[in-house]
């Protein structure tokens, strides 16, 4: 029996195609379904920068009160991210941290001071996003510039 006679005989198949050939096609389609499932779900494993934006940038030394905004790369308020500010050339008794409200606003006490014979200093911001969120801070984020009178 020849190649062609033994294909037409074939009754495994449907509508005369070898079984082997149907389930490749069938293996073919479920892969092709899980990749572009994969691909498609990419979106939601993108993550959004945050930015800090304090209020004033430049402060006095001594008691202060700053409000830092915090938002998103489309310029959007986020809510309960963590807002941190530490010292870096000037100086912070503590680390001090407060929420962001609905409107991405955080409102902290700081009272900062300088060093000896120093005319300036910046203090640091950190965020910290909501739990569960798609929302990172990597980069480095506007710095509080303090100056002496």
């Amino acid at each position: 029996m020849s190649i062609r006679q033994r294909f037409r005989t074939d009754d495994r198949a449907i509508e005369g195609l070898p079984i082997r050939l149907v389930i490749a096609l069938v293996v073919g389609v479920a892969s092709l379904s899980v990749m572009m499932n994969m691909l498609s779900g990419l979106n939601g494993l993108a993550v959004s920068e945050l930015d800090a934006k304090p209020e004033p940038e430049v402060i006095e030394p001594g008691h202060q009160t700053l409000d830092i905004v915090v938002i998103d790369a489309d310029g959007e308020p986020v809510a309960d991210a963590t807002v941190v500010v530490k010292s870096d050339s000037a100086r912070l008794e503590s680390v001090e941290t407060a929420t962001t409200e609905s409107d991405g606003r955080a409102r902290l006490s700081i009272d900062p001071g300088l060093g000896p014979n120093q005319d300036d200093g910046t203090l640091e911001i950190d965020i910290k996003p909501p739990a569960g969120s798609e929302f990172a801070d990597k980069r480095e984020n506007t710095r509080i510039l303090v100056v002496s009178d």
